[in-house]
């Protein structure tokens, strides 16, 4: 199969502006980001989302998104709302961040992306928990799924908004692959299996992640844990494997970091490689992110040095879909 006919990563989800302390202004979201992440590092993909129509967020966007080489065929423009916007803090334990409610992303047409993917079925699809929180993209997520036969990814990025143990109860039902960190890890155990502080560590820990693969049925969880690496856990919440995170010389920020990981991880799987190398790759960039000012920089040589590092661009084939 030439290069040509290989299915993309398709990511749909939020697409808005980061505010930060500094008075940047910059494009943001993680689904954003990892379908930039993407299209930088040579991997096919389409990006499903929705903005404003002649506001600064939607011009942020579209100039970020074609810097990348991100093809524009998903991006859907709301005369009735603008482009979404997000306050960023910086602290010690890290970025947090204040969501506006009610932005265009909200509203993804489910018919548009419905047909998005029939005309280009997809190896993967990507999506998140906030991007559920409003009816018309609940219903998109729901319509891409529902058409296509691509492993589901799950990149849950948990954030402060309301009924946030409901949006990730319905990302997980959804998601054959879940990336989280072991914060929202721990998060996930209180909500759904033990009714307060998890487990630490032993045979209660064990038990307790066992209780929470069965009852979403997911296939595979990819942990994350900053600067103590990743770890893996199979469909009956086994530890199956583990790595080490890298060093990073000069922490910068964090931000956009998980995003990055995730983007190697799927990109890995279209390209049909080990999970093993997938996950590796995966650490060393995040590492790399943590090192630099933003979610995706603006340096080529930055992107062309990471691009060929990892070895990415059209692989040779592409998988069937979902795993059985």
């Amino acid at each position: 199969m030439n290069a040509r006919a290989v299915r993309p990563v398709l990511v749909i989800g939020e697409a808005l502006v980061d505010e930060f302390p500094d008075g940047a202004r910059v494009a943001g979201g993680a689904p954003f980001n990892q379908a930039r992440w993407l299209a930088a590092l040579g991997v096919p993909v389409r990006f499903v989302t929705r903005i404003g129509q002649g506001d600064f967020g939607a011009a942020c966007v579209m100039t970020s998104a074609r810097r990348c080489g991100l093809p524009e065929a998903g991006i859907q423009r709301d005369a009735a709302r603008p482009t979404g916007r997000v306050v960023v803090s910086l602290g010690d334990a890290g970025p947090s961040y204040a969501i506006e409610a009610d932005s265009a992303w909200d509203h993804i047409d489910a018919g548009a992306a419905r047909e998005l993917v029939r005309a280009e079925p997809p190896a993967v699809v990507v999506f998140g928990s906030l991007a559920l929180r409003g009816t018309a993209t609940r219903e998109a997520v729901h319509a891409v799924l529902g058409a296509s036969s691509a492993l589901r990814f799950a990149d849950l990025n948990l954030r402060d908004t309301p009924e946030l143990q409901t949006l990730a109860a319905m990302a997980l039902k959804l998601a054959d692959w879940v990336k989280v960190n072991d914060e929202e890890l721990d998060r996930l155990l209180a909500w759904f299996v033990c009714d307060g502080l998890p487990p630490t560590e032993g045979a209660a820990r064990r038990q307790a992640l066992a209780e929470l693969a069965a009852r979403f049925g997911v296939q595979r969880w990819i942990v994350t844990c900053a600067e103590r690496g990743w770890f893996t856990l199979d469909a009956e919440g086994r530890r199956d494997a583990a790595g080490a995170a890298p060093p990073v010389p000069q922490l910068v920020d964090t931000v956009g970091a998980g995003d990055a990981f995730s983007a190697v991880v799927v990109a890995g799987y279209a390209q049909q490689w080990p999970l093993a190398r997938s996950l590796e790759g995966a650490a060393q960039l995040a590492a790399a992110v943590c090192g630099v000012r933003g979610a995706v920089p603006e340096d080529a040589a930055f992107i062309e040095h990471w691009r060929q590092r990892l070895g990415l661009g059209a692989p040779a084939s592409a998988p069937a879909g979902r795993p059985a």
